[in-house]
């Protein structure tokens, strides 16, 4: 990434998506300790989703229409589960001496991250590899691949070594 920005003049906006597992946490701490003068005049963004719950599942669950009391105990528990997991990368940051940015949003993980990269003008999004199988892609999909095709900037997909 060139000095200065993509613009001239601006800082670097880079943007790291993670969610709650090791794959994502092993890319944040890669960015922090292989990229971190391409940000270092503004701050890192780090982006979560909550998933939006699967209204099948909760209608099968509690056969017919889902209460609006479960409704509302899942969404409470995503977000407090969301608002924990950008604590810890708020404190991950932290230990590396970076200024960080957190940002939650609720609806499809892979078109949320792609919508608010594109909306924030980010220069560079960094997503981790969770390593399924062409298999698994096929029938579950794969974020990183979604971004890597669908983002309207460069994305840089981490992969732990095995």
């Amino acid at each position: 990434m060139a000095e200065g920005g993509a613009g001239g003049d601006r800082p670097q906006k880079v943007m790291v998506a993670i969610d709650e597992s090791d794959c994502s946490h092993y890319a944040l701490e890669w960015v922090l300790a292989n990229l971190r003068r391409s940000f270092s005049s503004s701050p890192l963004i780090v982006f979560s989703v909550q998933a939006v719950p699967d209204a099948a599942y909760l209608t099968a669950a509690s056969l017919g229409s889902p209460p609006m009391e479960l409704i509302q105990v899942i969404q409470q528990h995503q977000k407090q589960a969301s608002d924990a997991l950008l604590k810890k990368a708020e404190k991950i940051c932290a230990q590396h001496g970076v200024e960080v940015e957190t940002i939650t949003d609720v609806g499809d993980p892979k078109e949320a991250i792609c919508q608010a990269a594109e909306k924030m003008n980010i220069d560079l999004l960094v997503v981790g590899s969770h390593g399924k199988n062409a298999l698994q892609r096929a029938f579950l999909g794969s974020v990183s691949n979604y971004c890597v095709h669908n983002a309207k900037c460069p994305v840089l997909v981490v992969k732990k070594a095995a």
